[in-house]
């Protein structure tokens, strides 16, 4: 009987989840409930699943409204209809036009009018609802000699008063005002509750068969979709035939042969003959030559991109030119990527440089909805309230002054009722939906309209994007296509593109050479050494440390330190252990012997999710399904216990049967069950690997083109800074944006390198396009006033030119040329340009001599770009409180020392017991790093505070020719006043 139900996928209107509704419908006894929710299918599918736990027939609608304005809801009869229902709301969405007042024609939906809406003549299919609140109306209107098209039409918000509290508090933060101007039009009514079937009789006593009617339709809707696993719905073939569809892999697979394997072998003829086999059993034959279909996209266009994940485990994939890791190399497992135990199809990450990411999945979209029309679409998540925003949110709702807000999300306790109102509401709305967002890079490629599934909304990228996230596509047989962005990509590109530009005498570089670059002395050492500061997945202080202490050079040990990095691998205490038995081979004899057998590249130390099925496979007797079925419950991915319960028992068994002790089977069992849900496929960090060591390749032979790259794009890491520093530490010279040098983006000029405008805090990108397209038409600009004549630039923007340094080519000093910039555009109301006839002699004026200071670059560098480009040890007021350097510590170890370092980033982490330590990464005078650690009484007594130089005194210590300091001491040293508004500046004529 209830036709119009809020879920709290209404966003910001509803505060039900749907199955809070469905439990509601239950305890009632109702056997049928609709959902419509407000121009939203979010919760739909979701309502569907959790409806048949409830015993409860789901049916599905949408509440269309133009805000808070209903104009009518459609019900739809069956799966049609609710495709109709989501074309129509998709196709409003996507035009941002208003809901119309009539319903366009549908032929498998009912249409339901408010009372107040339904002025015209009525098709079939349409009804009017009748709330309570019109039977005063009803003896009045003509529809009262229309009983058949009158439907009973109470609304479902609320379960009670809170309910009704915590959406009108959604509704405000919806609207951007104080709860105290919320208008009563943008609230739902109170009494939309749920009644029992004997109480809505009795509100509907004199009126039966309005509750007829709706009984009536709802009997008439059905709807289904299918939860199984077993059924996927993607795209089933890529040339409209299963048969051609293999027939077409095999081909390509032996088309890739000889670039990858020129030799070829039996050995891996037979591997590619297993893996055809079981993608052709499992029906996964499609979704490799979809993805062959984009990469080879991509490759045309010359764009970078790295296929991850377990997907490297896959010779198909291999010769595909999906990945670049040999499997055969690495004696990778295709069992991990796809066995016979798997029902989903399998999943490869494919990262792009985020400037090209958008054009491959336009392509795909393109290219994909021609062979499944409208079956294209980005995945959604969706975005939560978190408990502090909600603080945050309530408390200006509230109009609570900002300081109370802030101390209340910080854990402080409210001061008053009001606070303390705001602090208890904020619990209710922790954790409502609040709005979708955008996947990273889920796509779904589907074998009908995605409408079907869901309506589709169309945010600024421009891509149609489901209403729900990728959960509830799995569990209705939609998997995705991960296309990611990645910015390591984008720095490879841009830095081949610069190499050609600045050293153009450079012989060509073939970046996918890995063989050659596995062998590459230079990237030896950088690993040896740890001198990979900008190198993809192999900069962060952690990494740096775990390079430097096992001294690898070799493709491998990087493969092993990306896996082994990975938190849960590190906590467990295995990467202690490795390094310890890298380093000393002796201790390697610690290995139990069952587990060196297995595993003996890796010292008898589980490194990767591999090693999971090998431990189960060789050990254990399991065959490779049943070993990853073991590996895939223990990281949590798996949801079949029972399943998982079973291999787990015949893991004992088999063990017993093989005559092991039992006290030895208990041990490994442990040994893989504290490790499986934490390490990184190896295929994973093969992939990373690959993408490291390119990186590296460039770092180690054109390392001033590599930062520069990796400057423009967003940095790595770490800060713009420290690229900068680091640039400057292989012989760059740094200069400031600069008007006849540089563009948006950071310029080299062989090694002189221009900082971009884009640096420049507050700077128009506008301006920037201005500046840059006259230069490029007109050529460089000779003084200031020749830029004001030809650029169009207010005063506050060119101000802020300046005081970058942007006009250091004409040798006239920043505060006089600030008095120019006042004289030439301080009366314009609206700066414009028109190109004169002839030159323009601008007025002479002659201004009071200025005293400049280069410490005064140094401050407004630190305003407008983030960080000075002196050194940032002469901005201290005082003398040095030491002079010890990094190169220093090896011959201070156990000693107590002081040192002086320039915070670079920090790692903050707990203890077993749960206390707060740091781990903190400086560098020194001479611009090398110093690696400290500030254990709980330290941290808590002297913490860090913000960016800047610090003293730091503490013990020297090293473990395997890695030095760093436990600090016992740590100060922020103080910086000389800004000398820009000392008395003796000269800087009261700086307007």
């Amino acid at each position: 009987m209830y036709i119009n139900t809020h879920s709290s996928y209404s966003f910001k209107y509803g505060v039900i989840s749907p199955e809070a509704l469905l439990a509601q419908a239950r305890y009632y006894g109702l056997s049928t409930l609709a959902l419509t929710d407000i121009n939203s299918t979010s919760g739909s599918l979701i309502f569907v699943r959790e409806a048949q736990k409830h015993n409860v027939k789901p049916v599905l609608g949408i509440d269309f409204r133009n805000g808070a304005d209903q104009q009518f809801i459609g019900i739809a009869k069956n799966n049609k209809g609710f495709q109709e229902l989501n074309e129509f709301l998709s196709y409003h969405l996507h035009q941002d036009q208003p809901i119309p007042e009539r319903a366009p024609f549908f032929k498998h939906t009912f249409v339901i009018y408010p009372f107040n809406k339904a002025t015209f003549k009525l098709h079939d299919y349409e009804f009017v609802g009748v709330r309570p609140s019109d039977f005063s109306k009803l003896w009045n209107s003509p529809w009262k000699n229309q009983p058949e098209k009158l439907i009973a039409f109470p609304s479902i918000t609320f379960r009670h008063k809170r309910d009704f509290n915590t959406h009108r508090l959604l509704r405000a933060i919806d609207n951007n005002t104080l709860l105290s101007k919320l208008p009563k039009t943008e609230e739902g009514n109170e009494n939309d509750r749920f009644l029992s079937p004997d109480q809505l009789k009795e509100v509907y006593t004199d009126y039966p068969y309005l509750l007829k009617n709706a009984e009536i339709l709802l009997n008439q809707c059905n709807i289904h979709f299918d939860f199984s696993t077993d059924i996927p719905q993607n795209l089933k073939t890529y040339t409209g035939s299963e048969e051609q569809d293999f027939k077409l892999l095999r081909r390509l697979c032996l088309r890739g042969m000889p670039y990858r394997y020129p030799q070829g072998s039996l050995k891996i003829m037979r591997r590619l003959a297993k893996e055809l086999q079981i993608i052709k059993q499992k029906e996964f034959v499609s979704y490799f030559l979809i993805n062959c279909k984009i990469i080879n996209y991509a490759r045309k266009r010359k764009y970078y991109y790295v296929g991850r994940g377990s997907g490297a485990n896959s010779i198909v994939a291999y010769l595909l030119r999906i990945t670049d890791v040999d499997p055969i190399e690495l004696d990778l497992y295709f069992e991990r990527f796809i066995n016979l135990y798997r029902q989903n199809p399998p999943d490869f990450d494919i990262d792009f440089s985020s400037r090209e990411r958008d054009d491959v999945t336009r392509f795909i979209f393109e290219y994909f909805n021609k062979k499944s029309p409208n079956g294209v679409a980005l995945l959604a998540t969706f975005s939560t309230f978190k408990a502090k925003a909600a603080i945050r949110e309530l408390g200006k709702v509230f109009g609570l002054p900002a300081h109370e807000i802030e101390k209340m999300a910080e854990g402080g306790h409210p001061s008053d009722a009001m606070a303390a109102t705001v602090l208890k509401y904020s619990s209710y709305i922790a954790n409502l939906p609040s709005h979708l967002s955008i996947h990273a890079g889920g796509v779904l490629i589907a074998d009908r309209p995605i409408q079907y599934f869901t309506a589709t909304s169309l945010p600024p990228k421009g891509f149609p994007t489901t209403h729900f996230d990728m959960h509830i596509a799995e569990d209705v047989g939609l998997y995705k296509f991960d296309i990611l962005a990645q910015r390591g990509l984008g720095k490879i590109k841009d830095s081949l593109a610069l190499i050609k530009e600045n050293c153009p005498d450079a012989p060509d570089i073939d970046i996918h050479d890995f063989k050659s670059l596995k062998k590459d002395p230079r990237i030896k050492e950088l690993l040896r050494e740890a001198q990979a500061i900008g190198c993809f997945y192999v900069e962060s202080p952690a990494m740096r440390m775990l390079l430097k202490k096992l001294r690898a050079d070799e493709y491998l040990g990087l493969v092993a330190a990306s896996s082994i990095i990975r938190p849960g691998v590190a906590k467990s205490g295995m990467m202690r252990q490795y390094i310890v038995r890298f380093r000393e081979p002796e201790r390697r004899n610690d290995a139990h012997p069952v587990l060196l057998d297995i595993m003996p590249d890796t010292y008898g130390i589980m490194v990767y999710q591999e090693d999971v099925i090998k431990v189960a496979h060789h050990f254990a007797g399991l065959d490779l399904g049943e070993a990853d079925v073991l590996r895939r419950g223990m990281s949590g991915k798996f949801r079949s216990r029972d399943e998982f319960q079973q291999v787990k028992e015949k893991f004992f068994n088999n063990c017993d049967a093989k005559g092991y002790d039992r006290q030895v089977t208990a041990d490994v069992w442990r040994q893989v069950e504290s490790f499986a849900g934490y390490a990184f496929a190896k295929g994973h960090s093969a992939s990373y690997a690959v993408e490291s060591y390119q990186s590296l390749f460039l770092k180690a032979y054109f390392p001033l083109e590599y930062m520069v790259a990796t400057i423009n794009n967003g940095g790595g890491f770490y800060r713009v800074e420290l690229y900068v520093h680091e640039a400057r530490m292989h012989g760059a010279e740094i200069y400031p944006p600069c008007v006849n040098k540089s563009a948006y983006d950071t310029r080299i000029y062989d090694k002189d390198i221009y900082l971009g405008f884009g640096l420049v805090l507050d700077l128009e990108g506008r301006v920037i396009e201005r500046l840059v397209a006259d230069r490029e038409r007109q050529g460089k600009y000779m003084s200031l006033e020749d830029f004001v004549s030809r650029v169009e630039i207010s005063l506050e923007q060119l101000t802020l030119l300046i005081r970058v340094g942007a006009f250091r080519f004409t040798g006239i000093n920043k505060k006089e040329l600030l008095w120019k910039a006042h004289f030439l555009l301080g009366n314009k109301e609206k700066p414009s340009v028109n190109t004169p006839l002839f030159k323009v002699d601008y007025k002479r004026f002659t201004l009071p001599k200025l005293s400049v200071s280069l410490m005064e670059d140094a401050f407004d560098e630190m305003e407008l770009i983030g960080f000075p480009l002196c050194h940032p040890f002469s901005l201290l007021d005082g003398d040095f409180k030491s002079t010890l350097c990094t190169k220093d510590l090896k011959r201070q170890v156990g000693k107590v020392i002081t040192i002086l370092g320039y915070l670079i980033a920090i790692k903050n982490t707990s203890t077993s017991k749960g206390k707060r330590m740091n781990f903190g990464t400086f560098i020194d005078l001479e611009g090398q790093f110093i690696d400290t650690v500030h254990f709980p009484p330290s941290a808590e007594r002297w913490p860090f505070r913000g960016r800047g130089v610090y003293t730091i005194t503490g013990k020297v210590v090293e473990e395997y020719d890695f030095p760093s300091i436990e600090v016992m001491m740590m100060e922020k040293e103080r910086y000389i006043d800004d000398p820009r508004y000392s008395v003796n500046s000269g800087n009261e004529l700086n307007i």
